[in-house]
């Protein structure tokens, strides 16, 4: 559902989320709005969707971005693991090279020196 309201060009209702769920996945129709309400107010109740009154029905919006919604899923899986350094390893060497680059910049280290442009001959890259 929040990925539905994060597609969503503004607030929507129980109905227009069901909607969207139903043309993602036709298996959806089986859904009754009252089961969609009771996510959302889950969700709600946990942060992560925001609820207003447009007459007598709710618009729902989601109050956190994908990208914070994925850091924080990340940092709670890395906090479940006994060893943090271990699981940090591991999820290192499953990211793309651009992404090692990315994560070099962002801690302030240069990017490797595959990534980045050639020097002339007689310099050192780095």
């Amino acid at each position: 559902m929040l990925q539905v309201l994060w597609d969503a060009p503004g607030p929507a209702s129980a109905r227009d989320v069901l909607a969207a769920l139903t043309r993602r996945d036709p298996a959806q129709r089986e859904l009754a709005v009252t089961t969609v309400l009771t996510v959302l107010d889950r969700l709600r109740r946990k942060g992560l969707v925001r609820r207003e009154r447009d007459g007598r029905a709710h618009l729902y919006q989601a109050s956190v971005s994908r990208e914070d919604y994925v850091a924080d899923l990340m940092l709670e899986a890395l906090g479940q693991a006994p060893d943090r350094s271990a699981a940090l390893t591991r999820f290192l060497g499953g990211v793309s090279p651009a992404d090692t680059d990315h994560l070099r910049r962002t801690l302030g280290e240069p990017a490797s020196p595959a990534t980045t442009a050639p020097t002339e001959p007689g310099t050192t890259g780095g």
